[in-house]
């Protein structure tokens, strides 16, 4: 059954991949819905398994590498953390290989479309299988290559080009710094297994280790270095700049990649290493001081945005930046249970959104839009109930997952845990605000649209609306099936098992009511204050936007972020890449090198083809020459 989870996406991908031509469009379609349709099904079964029985297993595949003290197996590790991972990944990824089905209808590269989604799944697959932080990385650069290839599969369109080397060069250096921790790891320890690394790592603690020239503590500097990996992967502040462009590449590929799948690799890995991290309090309150950051930062930028699948890129962002939080205060079963409800909501909300820019050919301005609920009545409905768990209203998944992660920080010991809740629930509003303006200016209000007739409006076919429901369903009720099973007190040392280490005793304590109450009141007012400001009373916003340009400015530019990056690094770089083209590549290198070579012999033999005239005498001058000079360097001699 491992067997099957893992390799049916890689099968699939490569049937679509190889023989898309000679099997045809739909063939290819039906091969890689089933196929990671089957895996998602196994998935489920797999994940039954550990809830009833506390399976656990590890499937050793091969041997991959045996030299000297490097022992690496390539293997299928299953236990509770990595079950959870199998359903999101697998159940999502079929929902969008079925939804692109009707999304990319009128597209004409579908087989290698679909090839790119079933090899992104099988990277993903063996990511969070590995028993090993070398199979780790073989999957997390796979996954990381995959979002290249998905990103930029528009590849005629320019900004589609840029935004996939934006997000693949911004991986690199998070990447780096990932590497730089696992070859630490191999340094310190002489294995990358997983099970020799914690159990060693006690042994550790007190050591330390010169890098860069500062005495560091090991186990803090792996913990930051495996950190600053996660950190480009789950587009963390400061290296978050990837995700919003990363929105060129068409929608289900937004839903898939940066809503459920690839940017939670990072908080996957936090968890995984939870066996470190809590032996480091310095990388925990780092790890929490990021994430909250984060999950500000990106609910500001959101506020402003038209495009209306980067509002909801901006919205992953921040929901990340909540669950790195729960992580650096110790809950890491919270953080796990956020991402398992956000893989539901946020793939509905970014789903609805491509239902929505079907309808309106290709307009992703929420400008350009409103009016248009009664002729998206499903499409509205649906996009609703995701809005209502990603804002966390009472009863739906996100109000169970995200307000157990501003609990946990509220009574947390830690040193950012009370700046961590604070934040959090200030976010918490800001994502309500953001999250109904899209709402609303996208359906409600006057139509906007200037190129289409309002008549011209029409649902998806059912091809796209049905994954919509499904994922609907597990938007509803994820939070409320699972919450006792994930996080609750009695359940949770015995779901998660070993694949999550907690030193100490999770608190038992709770946050007084009034805080308990507060973030639940908060997003069920902004429900009406943003459709008074919104719909009815739009003057509102137009004034506070006009009265305060500088920070509408500042929001509107992400923080300059882009502009800051793009004089530090972007344009140093092309300058230093032309000086060494021009002048050190062309005039040296070339100059004395292959073009002076070839330029000598070409001049070389222009002199001495004017020998070659026909006439005799000339001939025997020569040879009468030759002969003068051989005979003067014997006599020499």
């Amino acid at each position: 059954m491992e067997y099957l989870i893992l390799f049916l996406p890689l099968l699939g991908s490569i049937i679509s991949g190889f023989f898309g031509r000679n099997i045809g469009d739909k063939a290819c379609q039906i091969i890689t819905c089933s196929m990671v349709s089957i895996s998602a099904l196994l998935s489920i079964i797999i994940f039954s398994k550990v809830i009833i029985s506390g399976y656990e297993n590890n499937v050793i595949v091969a041997t991959w590498i045996s030299s000297g003290s490097l022992d690496v197996n390539w293997s299928i590790k299953i236990d509770a953390l990595s079950s959870v991972m199998l359903v999101v990944v697998t159940l999502v990824s079929s929902l969008v290989h079925i939804y692109s089905v009707g999304y990319m209808s009128h597209d004409p590269h579908k087989p290698r479309f679909m090839a790119y989604l079933s090899l992104f799944t099988f990277a993903m697959l063996t990511l969070v299988t590995s028993d090993n932080f070398l199979q780790l990385f073989f999957g997390w650069e796979g996954v990381g290559l995959c979002s290249y290839f998905l990103i930029g599969f528009w590849y005629k369109k320019e900004s589609a080009n840029a935004a996939a080397i934006k997000a693949f060069l911004v991986n690199r250096v998070g990447d780096f710094g990932f590497a730089l921790g696992i070859f630490l790891i191999f340094y310190v320890f002489g294995t990358v297994n997983y099970d020799e690394v914690f159990r060693l790592i006690p042994t550790i603690t007190d050591q330390k280790i010169n890098f860069l020239s500062i005495e560091t503590n090991i186990v803090d500097l792996i913990c930051l270095l495996l950190f600053v990996g996660a950190m480009g992967k789950s587009a963390q502040f400061l290296l978050h700049t990837w995700l919003p462009d990363a929105m060129e590449g068409p929608t289900p590929v937004s839903a898939l990649i940066h809503a459920a799948t690839m940017v939670t690799a990072g908080v996957f890995l936090v968890v995984r290493c939870s066996p470190i991290y809590e032996y480091s309090q310095l990388a925990l309150s780092v790890i929490t001081l990021i994430g909250m950051t984060t999950a500000f930062f990106a609910a500001t930028v959101a506020l402003v945005q038209t495009d209306i699948k980067k509002i909801i890129a901006y919205s992953t962002c921040s929901q990340l930046g909540y669950m790195f939080f729960a992580a650096g205060v110790g809950a890491y079963n919270v953080a796990m249970f956020h991402l398992f409800t956000h893989a539901f909501f946020k793939a509905l909300l970014f789903l609805g959104s491509g239902s929505v820019i079907h309808s309106f050919k290709d307009e992703q301005d929420i400008n350009q839009m409103g009016g248009v609920w009664k002729k998206l009545p499903y499409t509205y409905v649906l996009m609703i109930i995701g809005t209502l768990a990603l804002t966390g209203f009472p009863l739906l998944s996100g109000y169970y997952s995200k307000d157990a992660i501003i609990e946990f920080a509220f009574v947390s010991e830690t040193k950012f845990g009370i700046y961590a809740a604070s934040i959090g629930v200030l976010t918490a509003l800001l994502t309500s605000i953001y999250s109904w303006r899209l709402i609303f200016k996208t359906f409600h209000g006057n139509y906007n649209n200037k190129k289409l007739g309002i008549e011209t409006m029409h649902e998806s076919p059912i091809i796209m609306m049905a994954p919509l429901i499904v994922l609907a369903v597990g938007a509803i009720f994820a939070g409320m099936f699972f919450k006792e099973l994930f996080i609750g007190y009695e359940t949770t040392y015995n779901f998660w098992g070993n694949s999550i280490k907690f030193l100490e005793t999770l608190s038992t304590d709770h946050p007084p009511k009034w805080f308990i109450y507060l973030t639940p009141t908060l997003v069920i007012l902004s429900i009406p204050l943003s459709y008074y400001l919104f719909v009815k009373n739009t003057k509102i916003v137009d004034d506070i936007v006009s009265t305060n340009q500088p920070i509408y400015t500042f929001l509107q530019k992400k923080w300059f972020f882009d502009e800051l990056y793009d004089q530090i690094f972007v344009k140093p770089s092309k300058k230093c890449g032309l000086f060494l083209w021009k002048k050190i590549d062309g005039l040296v290198i070339d100059r004395f090198g292959p073009d002076g070579i070839s330029s000598l012999i070409k001049n070389f033999s222009l002199k001495a083809v004017k020998f070659q005239s026909g006439f005799i005498y000339q001939y025997a001058f020569i040879m009468l020459l030759g002969f003068s000079i051989l005979l003067t360097l014997l006599i020499v001699k």
